[in-house]
């Protein structure tokens, strides 16, 4: 298997017709080339297994039915996938290979938390990953949904779900235009991470058109532990909040109230009414998907059409 980067490729459907080991019908096969190689499987799998909230997000936006999901928290528009009709095969962190195994899978979608386990994954059923770089996020995001489009002859649908978000993209990045500088941060268990250009969601700039209140922090997946100090001394327009706590359940201060001090009172963002609670589940569970961005982006245009 060859590992390649370019988002262009992570589309690429070859198609190629086959013959059936040990029978003389010939079966198309489709190969399809992801983040960790190539992967061949059968023409529209029928039976699949989903260790990415992303693309489980993308494929019912699309119409595809799944047979197994991740346990954990889901955000709301997800939250049926709880029922108990669909196979729970572990966890986004830890198949239950067992269970993967019993299913009998045509096809297996690891991305993210779950990349990890693919060479595991890969020697029970077909297995593509569908990891997305942060650093080009749209371009992987957006070509992860024609891969499946294209695989589960949804193609249409494809094409007119991601018309729509460019065009969502298009009208939120002149809203933004002129409208100051924004800071990304995230709270949990009584903490702050900021993120900036080039992060974990650096699409806030470098996608949505917000101006960044900072070049740095770009501390990764985790973001730059912050202060409320830090904050004031950025002094966003904008102060972009993502509650990690309500994202997965976690009992703890709301972010609203833990940021409600007399220190942020001070920041331009405050004092213009210009914090912007962004859909959690969204931005921290589900990220890509197909919904996901369309849901974050008609957020981020609400916000700055009121201003």
């Amino acid at each position: 298997m060859s590992f390649f980067k370019p988002a262009s490729l992570l589309a690429a459907l070859a198609f190629t017709a086959a013959a059936a080991f040990g029978s003389a019908s010939v079966a198309a096969d489709i190969v399809i080339k992801h983040k960790q190689g190539e992967t061949a499987l059968p023409a529209k799998p029928e039976k699949i297994l989903v260790f990415d909230l992303a693309s489980l997000d993308t494929l019912t936006a699309l119409g595809v039915e799944v047979a197994g999901v991740p346990s954990g928290p889901k955000p709301d528009y997800l939250k049926s996938f709880n029922d108990a009709k669909y196979l729970k095969a572990g966890t986004l962190f830890e198949p239950d290979y067992e269970a993967v195994n019993a299913a009998e899978p045509d096809l297996i979608i690891v991305a993210g938390r779950s990349s990890g386990k693919y060479a595991e994954l890969a020697k029970i059923a077909p297995t593509i990953d569908l990891s997305v770089d942060a650093k080009n996020f749209f371009p992987e995001a957006k070509a992860n949904v024609e891969t499946l489009g294209g695989l589960f002859d949804k193609k249409p649908q494809a094409d007119a779900l991601l018309a729509k978000l460019d065009s969502s993209v298009d009208g939120l990045k002149t809203l933004a235009n002129g409208k100051g500088t924004g800071l990304f941060i995230l709270t949990a268990g009584g903490k702050i991470s900021a993120f900036g250009p080039g992060s974990r969601f650096g699409m806030i700039h470098s996608v949505y058109g917000i101006a960044p209140a900072a070049e740095t922090p770009q501390a990764g997946g985790h973001g730059q532990a912050v202060s409320f100090e830090y904050i004031l001394e950025t002094n966003p327009d904008w102060l972009i909040v993502l509650d990690r706590d309500a994202a997965i359940g976690d009992e703890g201060v709301a972010a609203a109230q833990f940021l409600d001090n007399e220190i942020v009172r001070k920041t331009k963002a405050w004092q213009a009414g210009h914090l912007v609670y962004v859909d959690s589940g969204a931005w921290y569970l589900v990220g890509s998907g197909i919904s996901a961005m369309q849901r974050t982006v008609d957020q981020l245009t609400t916000a700055f059409s009121k201003d």
